[in-house]
């Protein structure tokens, strides 16, 4: 096993700047998954994510802001490094502004850091220094999961959403032209529902299209579902994998008799969303 190397041994931030250095650990907020907003608006999570405040005042002019999106549990994209030049005065918003240490931009959203977080969302570098490990230096900025296998697949509608938009070469040319039967799982309460794509009604990227626009892709069965809790909670909860995938040049009726049987293997028709 190689020498670890930690963060500071990139950044190679001297003592003074050590001193008045924090690290802004980025998750989950409630609505929004920051590693697929930094895929799709990397300003906002360098600007408004790292730099809005609260109660408490995390910079001061003159600190060094470090930018930290989680990835997984324990790993962390690094995305930025700023010099505060500027506070607001802002309680609730974006309190500060900053400039880019350009030295140090060959490393923002290339560098993937190990850290188990157990502690406040804004801490000094300095202390934790010794535990921010480099696990990877991507060869290019990331821009989102490389497809992984279709036995693999598991999203979030965020994720879903990020792929479908930016139109990711490696998970188009995956799903284009492959017929399907996909589960989608409501993470809220455990509820499923199967669903197929046949060629009929667009093979898999274009059907999974469909649920990107409004959440039900035109599912009876998932209409009721928004119009009673609304396409926010599709955004917040649902989850999307692939049960089967065939060649463009399968049958529907076979697609469509292995969806029935996953229906009624996984019982979707009695604690799911299927009806039929």
């Amino acid at each position: 096993m190689g020498e670890v190397i930690r963060l500071n041994d990139l950044l190679r931030l001297e003592s003074a700047d050590l001193r008045v250095a924090k690290v802004k650990f980025n998750q989950w907020n409630g609505s929004a998954d920051p590693i697929e907003v930094y895929v799709e608006k990397r300003e906002e999570i360098n600007g408004e994510w790292l730099f809005w405040r609260n109660k408490t005042r995390n910079f001061e002019v003159g600190s060094i802001a470090v930018c930290l999106v989680r990835m997984s549990c324990d790993t962390w994209l690094l995305t930025t490094v700023k010099r505060v030049t500027r506070e607001l005065g802002v309680t609730d918003g974006v309190n500060y502004e900053g400039e880019e240490i350009a030295s140090l931009g060959r490393y923002f959203g290339r560098v993937v850091v190990r850290y188990h977080k157990k502690r406040p969302v804004v801490m000094k570098l300095a202390g934790i220094a010794d535990e921010l490990e480099v696990v990877e230096v991507l060869p290019s900025i990331y821009d989102g999961e490389d497809f992984p296998g279709y036995d693999k697949v598991r999203l979030s509608y965020l994720q879903l959403e990020a792929i479908v938009r930016r139109h990711k070469s490696d998970w188009v040319a995956a799903l284009e032209n492959q017929k399907a039967v996909y589960l989608i799982t409501d993470l809220s309460n455990g509820k499923q529902y199967v669903g197929s794509a046949t060629g009929d009604n667009g093979m898999l990227l274009e059907r999974w299209s469909d649920y990107v626009k409004d959440g039900h892709g035109g599912d009876k069965d998932l209409k009721d579902l928004i119009a009673d809790h609304g396409f926010d909670h599709v955004k917040k909860y649902f989850q999307y994998s692939i049960l089967e995938n065939y060649n463009a040049r399968v049958d529907k009726n076979v697609i469509l008799q292995k969806e029935s049987w996953w229906k009624t293997t996984l019982g979707t028709r009695e604690f799911g969303y299927n009806k039929n």
